[in-house]
């Protein structure tokens, strides 16, 4: 049985980070180890599915409604709001609280860090993607 995972990790793995016969531990890649200090660290505040799928439908959209981003994601308003406070604490996203008649209107947009942080990201996982591949 450790053959046949070894064989599978030959492929993806680098050979430092192989199981050995004698290794029951899991493997881990250096480039993902989980140094936030590594240049290929990912940001974990926009790695969450939601919180990425929040920055990047605002990379796209230059606003977007809570309702329109409940819609798009198809996530429910606790999860959105959770995820969206987030995100705005962390200056990722700006939030604009207002009325549309006497129906409340909270709107969302992808702030100048938010986008650097996204663009960041995106190079990460490029990076990772190239370093796994050379590594097969």
């Amino acid at each position: 049985m450790v053959a046949k995972h070894a064989s599978a990790a030959a492929k993806v793995l680098p050979k430092s980070a192989q199981p050995t016969s004698a290794s029951t531990a899991a493997p881990k890649l250096e480039a993902v180890s989980g140094d936030d200090s590594s240049p290929l660290a990912l940001d974990r505040l926009i790695h969450e599915r939601v919180r990425l799928a929040i920055v990047s439908a605002l990379a796209v959209h230059q606003m977007l409604t809570f309702n329109e981003l409940k819609a798009l994601l198809e996530t429910t308003d606790g999860n959105l709001s959770v995820h969206a406070r987030k995100l705005e604490d962390a200056k990722y996203i700006a939030c604009k609280k207002g009325f549309d008649g006497r129906i409340p209107r909270t709107e969302y947009r992808l702030t100048a860090a938010g986008r650097r942080a996204l663009e960041q990201y995106l190079s990460h996982m490029e990076a990772l993607i190239r370093r796994v591949g050379e590594s097969g």
